[in-house]
C-alpha cells in the first residue's frame, strides 16, 4: 500500500511538474490558449510512451492516462480522509468528490478533442 501511494505521489509531482513547464515555456512559445497548455493534468512526456505518430491515438491516449490518473488522485484523496471524524471528514470527502468531478469533466473534454481530432485526420 505505502508503494502505490509513493508511486502515485511521484506520477503526481511529475504530472504537475510537466504542466507547470509547459504553462511557463508555452506562453512565451506563442501559446494559443488551447487547454493541454493550462491544464493540470497529467504530462504525456511524463505518463505516456513514445507517439505513435497520429494526433488523434495520441490524444486519445492522453485521454485515457487523464482517466487513469483521475481515478488515482480519488482514492487516494479518499483514503486520506479516512483517519478523519465528523464534518472534517465530510469536507474532505466532499472535496474529494468535487476535484474528481472536474478531473472527469477534463477527461470528457479531452475525449471529446480527440473525437474531433480524429474526424479532421480522417478528412485531411
Amino acid at each position: 500500500m505505502n508503494k502505490t501511494l509513493i508511486t502515485l505521489s511521484a506520477a503526481l509531482s511529475l504530472g504537475l511538474a510537466g504542466a507547470a513547464f509547459a504553462q511557463s515555456t508555452g506562453s512565451s512559445a506563442g501559446s494559443t490558449g488551447s487547454s493541454a497548455a493550462t491544464s493540470p493534468g497529467p504530462s504525456s512526456a511524463t505518463t505516456m510512451p513514445p507517439s505513435s505518430g497520429s494526433p488523434a491515438a495520441d490524444a486519445k491516449a492522453d485521454a485515457k492516462a487523464m482517466k487513469k490518473q483521475a481515478d488515482g488522485d480519488y482514492k487516494a484523496a479518499k483514503a486520506k480522509c479516512k483517519p478523519l471524524k465528523g464534518d472534517e471528514q465530510k469536507a474532505c470527502t466532499k472535496d474529494a468528490k468535487a476535484a474528481h468531478e472536474k478531473a472527469e469533466a477534463d477527461v470528457k473534454r479531452a475525449e471529446a478533442d480527440a473525437k474531433a481530432a480524429k474526424k479532421t485526420s480522417k478528412s485531411s
